[in-house]
């Protein structure tokens, strides 16, 4: 496998996709053949999926068919999308992938953090991101940003299962996203997004280049 696995974690409302597509634009401006994705979803099936996880209307939803479904979505994604363009020698970035099921099933729903592990790991085969970027921001910015998509910056975007939930929920998340990287210092960056999305991106593309660096030629 030659290509490189790049992926985007952090709190919901971190800014984590905008930094994503700027630094696919970096890479693209160099020539780098790039896959843009995203979990839950990146396939027609993966897609489906995602629906059902993220629909408010599934408030029943338990915890294990939670985390069976994020499995279902990420093993199709996986398979049929990710793989293949690793193994063509693409760079991949995923918009989240088996950190966010750790830090919002494990931490954020108190499901034992080693049946999540290894039923991601069943369905990614044993998959790891060669760098994940974390964007971290205060569970109050998050909040404030989740509420300002949802209609109080003049837009009608309803928010879905998982961003409804409550503050202590999603501080547990941001916790746990915290001690992946404390537990991961090799391949995890920690990154504080309560700054200019310029900024933010600056360090991102510094590391990265470094990255790239390691394994291909800029």
């Amino acid at each position: 496998m030659n290509g490189i696995f790049i992926t985007f974690e952090g709190p919901d409302g971190a800014g984590k996709t905008t930094q994503l597509q700027k630094l696919a634009q970096e890479l693209k401006k160099l020539g780098h053949d790039v896959l843009v994705t995203r979990e839950p979803g990146g396939t027609s099936i993966s897609d489906k999926i995602r629906g059902i996880i993220l629909d408010p209307v599934n408030a029943e939803m338990v915890d294990q068919a939670e985390v069976l479904l994020y499995a279902a979505s990420r093993a199709q994604h996986v398979h049929e999308k990710i793989l293949p363009a690793l193994k063509a020698g693409r760079i991949v970035l995923c918009d989240r992938f088996i950190d966010a099921s750790v830090a919002y099933q494990s931490y954020g729903l108190g499901v034992d953090i080693d049946t999540v592990k290894s039923i991601s790991k069943f369905a990614s085969s044993g998959l790891q991101a060669t760098r994940t970027y974390i964007m971290d921001v205060p569970v109050e910015v998050s909040m404030q940003r989740l509420n300002h998509r949802a209609g109080g910056g003049g837009s009608d975007q309803q928010l879905d299962r998982i961003e409804q939930k409550n503050v202590d929920y999603h501080s547990r998340v941001r916790a746990g996203f915290h001690q992946i990287a404390e537990d991961h210092p090799e391949r995890v960056r920690m990154i504080d997004a309560n700054r200019a999305a310029e900024l933010i991106a600056e360090d991102v593309w510094l590391d990265c280049r470094q990255l790239l660096e390691e394994h291909i030629s800029v």
